[in-house]
């Protein structure tokens, strides 16, 4: 008699990373990333105005981050997964079609409502399907090699958006941005989901009000609730200033795509060396942090395209910390209510980083743009002094 071998976890576990990774490529490989900004500023745009533009962006995310986590946990997390890049690539097509100011806000805000339908949706998927196949342990690493498949993407991107430009301009820059995101929306089709949706709630506001139920409910949630905007904001609010903080070095703008490479490469390592990072405790952490945030600050103060070389590295840090603070908040709660929780943190994020804009805008319209990175570096170092602080308190605490 001949037996059909079934799939084992291995199998599964693979399926389910080669869906993520290819979904976390096609999802950043946007042609339009290396030169929206500069293409903001060559409009006329001034760092208000562009700033506006980034706040418009990340208040819509503040709107929906949170509802469409719970939304995730009552209906399906692989639908939002569809739903999110076929609205990216309306925001798109918007800029490069009706080049202008009310355009570009308006692609602003697809991209928002696109990206608040997968946050939180894409690490509760792939976490309760890790946990179902019993390789949660692994989801820092898996999440890490993720991240950087996008920042892969990104990379990309970059070194092929000036030829596509070249040849073909704005529409041929737009129409491979666009295709990218149908792709991405194709690819989510094959990602696994086998929970059950709505279990134990009647609608997107019985998931909200039990996930805010356990936050309050669990200290631990809540620290680790609070740990995720707190190590994301910032450098992710920094991130869409890098092309002007390159062009003030001195260099050409045609050499700006190919230094952004240099920073994304530390990015992209940080990502990959995240799952040895998971084995860090909160001291750990805590320095990296402060060694990111001080590599950040020097490297921006130097002024030249060889501090690039400290931001680069600095943002690998501040990646790899991302990836272990949303790795610290999955183990922390409970499957029912795991993307309206990492709705919440990202809710988190937002907020945060709409004031990082404002904060930017208000430093960089009287000074250099290396003098708001560094400034931008006083967070991290505060982040790092409060974990220890944390970790010394909980150490004191009497045991019962």
């Amino acid at each position: 008699m001949t037996l059909t071998p079934t799939r084992g976890p291995d199998v599964r576990v693979r399926r389910l990373t080669t869906t993520l990774y290819g979904y976390s490529f096609l999802e950043d490989f946007i042609l339009l990333y290396p030169v929206y900004a500069l293409l903001f500023s060559d409009t006329g745009l001034s760092v208000w105005q562009i700033s506006s533009l980034f706040a418009l962006w990340s208040l819509t995310g503040v709107l929906l981050e949170v509802p469409s986590g719970a939304w995730a946990d009552a209906v399906s997390r692989r639908l939002l997964l569809r739903l999110g890049p076929l609205l990216t690539a309306a925001g798109f097509a918007l800029w490069v079609l009706f080049p202008s100011y009310g355009a570009f806000a308006a692609g602003f805000v697809l991209w928002g409502i696109g990206g608040a339908l997968g946050s939180g949706a894409l690490e509760a998927l792939v976490y309760d399907e890790l946990e179902r196949l019993d390789a949660a342990d692994r989801y820092a690493g898996i999440m890490g090699r993720a991240r950087a498949a996008g920042l892969v993407a990104v990379m990309a991107a970059m070194g092929l958006a000036g030829p596509v430009f070249a040849r073909g301009g704005h529409t041929a820059v737009g129409a491979a941005s666009v295709l990218a995101c149908l792709l991405t929306a194709a690819v989510a089709l094959r990602f696994p989901e086998h929970r059950s949706p709505a279990a134990g709630h009647d609608s997107w506001a019985g998931a909200l009000r039990a996930g805010l139920a356990e936050a309050r409910a669990d200290r631990s949630v809540r620290g680790a609730l609070l740990l995720v905007p707190a190590v994301g904001a910032v450098w992710g609010a920094l991130d869409e200033y890098t092309p002007l903080l390159v062009r003030g070095t001195g260099v050409a703008d045609g050499t700006v795509p190919y230094l952004l490479l240099l920073i994304w490469a530390g990015a992209t390592a940080g990502s990959l060396l995240a799952g040895e990072g998971d084995r860090l405790g909160t001291r750990g952490l805590a320095a990296l942090l402060a060694g990111a945030g001080i590599a950040l600050a020097a490297g921006a103060i130097d002024g030249s395209p060889r501090g690039l070389v400290l931001v680069a590295f600095a943002f690998g840090g501040f990646q790899a910390a991302t990836v272990l603070a949303d790795a610290r908040l999955q183990r922390r709660i409970q499957d029912s209510g795991r993307a309206t929780l990492t709705s919440v943190a990202g809710l988190g994020t937002e907020l945060a980083t709409v004031a990082v804009y404002g904060g930017y805008a208000l430093i960089a319209s009287g000074h250099a743009h290396s003098t708001a990175f560094a400034v931008f570096a006083v967070p991290y170092l505060a982040t790092a002094a409060l974990l220890l602080l944390g970790r010394r308190a909980g150490n004191a605490e009497p045991r019962p």
